[in-house]
């Protein structure tokens, strides 16, 4: 067991470290051909940090893990909104750019509600993998169309205010960037198996099932790079990144990581009933939920971004809950379907009013 666990820590920290590899080198990239930053968020950023999710799933998926391929994505997407967006708007309020709510945020809520449709069957199939892979190209033009357009407006590839341009491209600078790039990539490879192999032998010695072990500790553990990027871009006054990073990474969840999971396995991938049943679902509910409080103000405040951490800790609690078997499960299923479930209704019913009615006195947007 401390061997796997050895393994498993290792796997998170190569991870880590191909991801920020991967990330640095790409950003300038982008950044150099003027692109905004919030395309860069979405895009760029989004992808490179959920590359440990499509490194996971991918070697789960044809390794003949379906659980851990479908949890690890399901479970990064509830990680993405909750957690992370929870942590980064408690350390600031965070700014949500109108093209996050009028394109980006409705095109997450879209692309997840079509994984649930079409997983209704018990599997998502190859044919519907390169269904997914398509939108995503789609998706990926799209943004950098938008993006151009408004670089081209304002003048920068920055959004927000204040926030420092990215230096200029230096000869030869694009080959350390791409070899950056490169060495990422291979160790996201790396860290991926170590993970998968020790989350599945641990799963096997603790009698938990591969889907509770993808849902919470792998899917956490592959989200680090989203934490940490959110967080220091945060911090840093890119907010525009921050949220982006979040929303981006939950597109790309769906559309390339499960798109190429179930393409590349031998007969696409099998969509286990707990997740059918419970998991996707809070997906979807956790990506619907968080419109009307993007809409409201067009940022996410900090009592918001609390709300969501408590939301994940709750989840959480029900998963371990499950796992054990514990005899109070129903009651707290109860508590939450009774009480948490209806004030959590009335609440976003309240910011999406307040914010219909913001809209309709012509205040401000990003």
């Amino acid at each position: 067991m401390l061997s796997q666990l050895a393994y498993f820590f290792g796997g998170i920290a190569v991870l880590v470290l191909g991801a920020e590899l991967l990330v640095r080198g790409a950003s300038r990239l982008a950044a150099a051909a003027g692109v905004s930053a919030l395309v860069i968020g979405l895009t760029v950023v989004a992808f490179g940090t959920s590359a440990p999710e499509l490194a996971v799933s991918l070697n789960a998926a044809t390794g003949g893990e379906p659980d851990l391929a479908i949890g690890n994505a399901v479970g990064s997407n509830i990680f993405n909104v909750l957690c992370i967006l929870g942590l980064a708007a408690l350390l600031k309020p965070l700014v949500v750019h109108r093209q996050l709510i009028r394109i980006d945020v409705p095109v997450m809520i879209g692309v997840c509600a079509l994984f649930w449709a079409l997983s209704l069957d018990g599997s998502l199939s190859r044919t519907e993998g390169l269904i997914f892979i398509l939108l995503l190209g789609g998706y990926l033009a799209l943004s950098v169309i938008l993006g151009r357009k408004e670089s081209q407006k304002n003048g920068t590839p920055n959004s927000e205010p204040g926030a420092a341009a990215p230096p200029p491209m230096k000869r030869g600078a694009w080959i350390v960037d791409l070899l950056s790039i490169a060495v990422g990539l291979g160790f996201l490879v790396l860290g991926a198996r170590w993970i998968v192999d020790s989350a599945t032998a641990m799963a096997q010695a603790m009698g938990v099932s591969d889907l509770i072990i993808a849902l919470t500790v792998v899917a956490a553990g592959t989200s680090l790079p989203e934490v940490a990027t959110s967080v220091m871009a945060t911090l840093r006054g890119q907010r525009d990144i921050a949220v982006g990073n979040a929303i981006g990474s939950n597109i790309f969840n769906v559309l390339c990581i499960l798109g190429f999971s179930a393409a590349l396995a031998p007969e696409g991938v099998n969509v286990a009933t707990p997740a059918l049943h419970f998991d996707i679902p809070v997906m979807v509910a956790v990506c619907v939920a968080c419109y009307p409080i993007f809409f409201t103000g067009h940022t996410i405040a900090r009592w918001e971004g609390a709300l969501f951490l408590a939301y994940y800790a709750a989840y959480t609690i029900y998963l371990i809950l499950k796992s054990m078997e514990h005899d109070g499960l129903q009651a707290y299923s109860r508590a939450m379907i009774g009480y948490v479930v209806p004030l959590t209704v009335i609440t976003l019913i309240v910011c999406f009013y307040r914010g219909w009615k913001d809209a309709r006195r012509g205040a401000p947007t990003p």
